[in-house]
């Protein structure tokens, strides 16, 4: 993570980059507000295409891939990016893409392990499978857990 804020930094930034780069992290400063935290569980291989904005505490393990669904095209106006808010979570493997409009994971959302999503996800939800299909809400599990503490 200060890494890839050092990239801000005058001169040192573009040599920071490239080592970033070298070690399979393509996360441009641009996606992150200043003071913005993002984990980066397990290093490794993880892109983020420039046009994407991440939130706070924002979890990418490794494989994670954020970016457009379409490279052989030009890119086009309508194409906006993605918004990546508070607390969202991309399990290893995780690919998030849009082509056009903004792809918007919902703040806490969790897009499962090898899971390809290519719309918006609401608040909470938990997403999974190629292509990914919203298979629960995060409250739910809380729900189902206190349910059988009960029937105990």
């Amino acid at each position: 993570m200060a890494l890839v804020q050092a990239q801000r930094l005058p001169l040192i930034g573009v040599v920071v980059r490239q080592m970033l780069k070298w070690r399979g992290t393509d996360v441009p400063v641009e996606t992150l507000s200043p003071g913005r935290r993002l984990v980066l569980q397990h290093g490794g291989h993880v892109v983020v295409h420039y046009a994407a904005r991440l939130g706070n505490d924002v979890v990418l393990m490794h494989n994670a891939t954020i970016g457009r669904a379409d490279l052989w095209r030009p890119e086009s106006d309508d194409f906006a990016g993605v918004v990546v808010e508070d607390g969202v979570i991309l399990g290893a493997g995780a690919v998030v893409l849009s082509s056009a409009g903004t792809i918007t994971l919902g703040r806490g959302s969790i897009v499962g392990a090898n899971s390809v999503l290519t719309r918006s996800t609401g608040p909470g939800e938990i997403w999974a499978g190629n292509p990914a299909r919203r298979v629960r809400h995060r409250d739910d599990e809380r729900r189902t857990a206190t349910s059988s503490l009960l029937v105990q």
